[in-house]
């Protein structure tokens, strides 16, 4: 293996402790901002929901509505976050897949609710 040549020390140093710091956030944010994500995500499934039975959306059409609608809405959480998920998250898993079951139920509950409202009475 060789070194770097004309490269001081200290240099060397100060990277190999930039890579072994570690991001730190606050555990208090990180849970605040997790409700937001769980908040946002039942707020759009019950919109989502009342506006795919208007529409009078069946079957898989209706989940594929809102398997977009949650991807849309993963993009806005993404974006808000200026493209820098790990400043405010500790993984991508949590801004992508958190809520998206309990979500589904809002979704059914309320899809099928304005479906029998406006297109069966």
């Amino acid at each position: 293996m060789s070194t770097r040549s004309g490269s001081s020390n200290t240099s060397e140093k100060k990277s190999s402790n930039m890579e072994n710091e570690l991001p730190t956030i606050s555990p208090e944010n990180l849970q605040n901002n997790m409700r937001v994500i769980y908040y946002s995500r039942t707020f759009l499934s019950i919109i989502g929901g009342v506006v795919a039975g208007i529409l009078g959306l069946t079957g898989w059409k209706g989940f594929i509505f809102y398997f977009v609608m949650m991807a849309l809405t993963s993009l806005g959480v993404i974006a808000k976050a200026k493209f820098d998920i790990h400043e405010y998250f500790d993984s991508w898993n949590r801004v992508i897949l958190d809520g998206i079951s309990g979500g589904l139920m809002s979704f059914v509950l309320f899809w099928t609710f304005a479906y029998d409202i406006v297109h069966i009475f």
